[in-house]
C-alpha cells in the first residue's frame, strides 16, 4: 500500500453497494487502499457515494450513477457492456455480441470516479469551489470505445464494422500442433516478413497478414487469411519459440489465471496496487486556478506518448482542465493520417488527442532536449510511454527533471511495471493480456482461443496513468512535493484480475429476439421470479429462454422487463446508434464524428 496520501481517508459505500453495482465498490475499496486513502463504510446507502477527507479540506463527495442521465435502474456490468457498444466491439472478432467476462466497466467506473475526486480536491486546494462530482458507469463504458464510435461515425469514410465481421478463427491467439495458445507481436514488418518466411509463407501472403495483423490496435478486428492459422497448428510451441527467436518476433503463450496467481511477485504487486510512487526532496505549492470550472486549469503537462494508453491518460488531464502540450517528432505523428478522416485528421487520433497544443520536437538532438528542458522547468506534469530504458538513454529520466524542476509530477506510463532495458517481451496490451491471464479469462467467457482484441489493457492502462498522476497532483497540493508515478499495463491488469467479484447475477445472458439482441442480469430471487412470470419457460434452458424472446424485438422486451424491474438493454451493435440512447446523450457530441465528453460533472 502506498503511503501517498496518507492523512487523506475515504468513505464509501462499500459494504452493501447498490444493485448492481459491488463489483465497482469492491474495485474502488481496492483502489483507494493502494492509495493510502484509508477507505471506510458509509452511513448514506441511498446511491453509490465516496467522500474524500482531509484536515485541510472540505470533504469532497463522488457519485456514481449507473446511466449518464443520473439514472441507475437497469445498470449492471453486463448491461452497461451491452449498452455502450464495448459487447459489439468485443464481438467485432469474437464472432457475436458477447461480454468480456471481465468486470471491467466496473473498474474503469471506479477508476474514472476516484480520479475525479481526487481532481477536485487539488483544485479546491489551489483555491476553488468544487465539492461534488458526479460520473457514471455508462461514461466509462462508452469512454472505453471511443476511438471506434469516432470511426463509426466520420461520415463518409465511417468503418461498418459489426459483431461476427470477421472469422474468430483466423485470427490472433494462434494454437500450435501440440495444442498450446499463444500470441505474436512485433511492431515492424520485417521481423514479421521474415519469421513467415521461415514456415513457408510467401511475401506477398505475409504482406496481407501483416495488413491484417495492425488493425488489432484500430479496428478491433485482424482478419488474416487461413494459412497463417494453419502454418501454426503444423508446428510446436518449441520450434514456434525458436523461430521467433531467429526472426526478432516476439511470442508468449496464454498463460492461466491459476499460473499468474502462482506467481512469486504477484502478493507485493497486488498490495503495492497499479502504481508506484517516489516523492521528491523538494518542490512548491501548485498554482491557483485559472478557470473555476475545472480543478486542473492553469496547470501545464507535457506529454511525449505515442498509441493509446499514454495518449488517453494526457486526453484525460486536458479534459479535466489541464493544459496539455504534445510533442510529436519532426514532421508529426503518422496515426494523424490513419482513415478515415475528417478534414484531414483521423477520428480516432483526434479522439484521444483533440484538447492538446503540438509542439514538434526533436528530443534525440540537444536542441530539442534543451527545449524541452525549457518546457518543464515551468510544468507541473511531464507524462511518456517509451520503451523500457528510453529515458535514460536520453537523459530525460526522472532524476534529470526533477533537478530541473523538483516540483515536477514525472509520470511512466508502461507495459510491464518497470524502466529498464532488456525486456524479452514488449510490453503491448495483446502480449500482457496473455501473460497476466487476463486473455485466458476473457477467451473463456467468449469460447474463443483467447482475449480480446478490443484494447482492454491500453484503455484502462490510460484511466490508471491519469489517475496515478492526479494522485501526485494531490500529494503535491497538500506537501509541496513532486514526484515520479509509475504505472503499467500489467498493474492494470491486475486490477481486473485481482479478487474474485461479487457474485450477484442469478441469470445472465445475451440473447436473440424478433429484432435486434437483448442482454438480461438478473440479480436478485425476485428478479428471477418476474422474469419466470413474464416469460412463461423454464428458465433453466437456454433454448426456452430463447425461443420466448422471439416473439418480440428487443427493444419492447426492454420496456416490458424494464417496468418489472429486471435489468435488460438492448445490446447495442451499430455504433452509431449510440448517439440516439437518451440515457447516453449528455456524454456524447454528435459533430463531424460522435465524441465523447468530459466523464465528470462537478458542483
Amino acid at each position: 500500500m502506498s503511503a501517498l496520501l496518507h492523512g487523506c481517508s475515504l468513505s464509501g459505500t462499500f459494504t452493501g453497494a447498490p444493485a448492481g453495482m459491488a463489483s465497482l465498490a469492491a474495485s474502488l475499496r481496492y483502489q483507494a487502499t493502494a492509495l493510502g486513502l484509508a477507505p471506510h463504510d458509509s452511513d448514506k446507502r441511498d446511491a453509490m457515494r465516496m467522500g474524500l477527507h482531509h484536515p485541510d479540506l472540505k470533504s469532497v463527495q463522488g457519485v456514481i450513477h449507473g446511466w449518464a442521465d443520473g439514472t441507475s435502474a437497469g445498470a449492471t456490468e453486463h448491461t452497461v457492456q451491452a449498452a455502450c457498444g464495448l459487447m459489439s466491439v468485443h464481438g467485432r472478432a469474437s464472432g457475436k455480441v458477447q461480454g468480456l467476462g471481465v468486470d471491467y466497466v466496473s473498474t474503469l467506473g471506479a477508476s474514472l470516479a476516484l480520479q475525479g475526486v481526487l481532481a477536485a480536491a487539488v483544485g479546491q486546494l489551489r483555491g476553488g469551489d468544487f465539492s461534488r462530482v458526479d460520473t457514471a458507469m455508462a461514461g466509462a463504458g462508452v469512454l472505453s470505445i471511443a476511438q471506434y464510435l469516432a470511426g463509426a461515425t466520420a461520415g463518409a469514410e465511417a468503418e461498418h464494422l459489426l459483431p461476427g465481421a470477421t472469422c474468430a478463427k483466423n485470427r490472433p491467439p494462434f494454437m500450435s500442433a501440440d495444442g498450446v495458445y499463444f500470441e505474436l507481436e512485433t511492431l515492424d514488418a520485417e521481423p514479421w516478413r521474415r519469421f513467415w518466411a521461415q514456415v513457408g509463407i510467401d511475401g506477398e501472403q505475409a504482406g496481407q497478414g501483416w495488413k491484417a495483423f495492425l488493425l488489432r490496435y484500430a479496428k478491433a478486428v485482424a482478419p488474416m487469411p487461413p494459412v497463417f492459422r494453419q502454418a501454426m497448428a503444423r508446428l510446436s510451441m518449441a520450434r514456434i519459440t525458436a523461430l521467433c527467436a531467429l526472426s526478432g518476433m516476439a511470442v508468449c503463450p496464454l498463460r492461466s489465471l491459476a499460473e499468474r496467481r502462482g506467481d512469486a511477485d504477484l502478493p507485493a504487486q497486488i498490495a503495492q496496487g497499479p502504481w508506484s510512487f517516489a516523492v521528491a526532496a523538494g518542490g512548491q505549492p501548485l498554482r491557483g486556478l485559472n478557470n473555476p470550472a475545472l480543478p486542473l486549469s492553469g496547470l501545464t503537462v507535457i506529454e511525449s506518448c505515442r498509441r493509446i494508453q499514454g495518449p488517453l491518460a494526457g486526453h484525460l488531464l486536458a479534459m479535466l482542465g489541464a493544459e496539455v502540450i504534445r510533442l510529436e517528432l519532426p514532421g508529426g505523428d503518422p496515426l494523424r493520417g490513419m482513415p478515415p478522416c475528417v478534414e484531414g485528421v483521423s477520428v480516432r487520433f483526434d479522439a484521444l488527442n483533440r484538447h492538446k497544443q503540438v509542439r514538434e520536437l526533436d528530443i534525440k538532438s540537444r536542441a530539442g532536449r534543451d527545449e524541452l528542458f525549457e518546457r518543464v522547468r515551468d510544468a507541473d506534469v511531464f507524462l511518456h510511454n517509451w520503451a523500457p530504458g528510453k529515458a535514460a538513454e536520453l537523459g530525460l529520466d526522472s532524476a534529470d527533471l526533477l533537478r530541473i524542476n523538483p516540483a515536477l509530477v514525472y509520470a511512466y506510463a508502461g507495459g510491464w511495471g518497470h524502466d529498464r532495458p532488456g525486456e524479452p517481451l514488449p510490453g503491448t496490451d495483446f502480449m500482457v493480456q496473455a501473460w497476466s491471464g487476463v486473455g485466458e479469462q476473457i477467451g473463456q467467457a467468449s469460447a474463443t482461443p483467447g482475449g480480446s482484441l478490443f484494447t482492454v489493457l491500453d484503455v484502462l492502462g490510460g484511466v490508471v496513468a491519469a489517475q496515478g498522476v492526479s494522485a501526485a497532483l494531490l500529494h503535491r497540493a497538500l506537501s509541496g512535493q513532486g514526484a515520479r508515478v509509475d504505472s503499467s499495463l500489467l498493474g492494470t491488469a491486475n486490477l481486473l484480475t485481482v479478487q474474485d467479484a461479487p457474485t450477484q447475477s442469478l441469470l445472465k445472458g445475451v440473447y436473440p429476439t424478433a429484432d435486434g439482441v437483448l442482454a438480461i442480469d438478473c440479480q436478485t430471487p425476485a428478479q428471477l421470479a418476474q422474469l419466470e412470470n413474464i416469460l412463461a419457460c423454464d428458465l433453466h434452458s437456454d433454448a426456452a429462454i430463447r425461443s420466448a424472446l422471439a416473439s418480440q424485438p428487443a427493444a419492447t422486451w426492454q420496456q416490458v422487463l424494464g417496468a418489472a424491474d429486471i435489468p435488460a438493454v438492448v445490446a447495442v451493435e451499430d455504433l452509431s446508434a449510440l448517439a440516439q440512447d437518451r440515457r447516453l446523450k449528455t456524454c456524447l457530441s454528435v459533430n463531424a464524428y460522435t465524441s465523447v465528453n468530459a466523464h465528470w460533472s462537478f458542483r
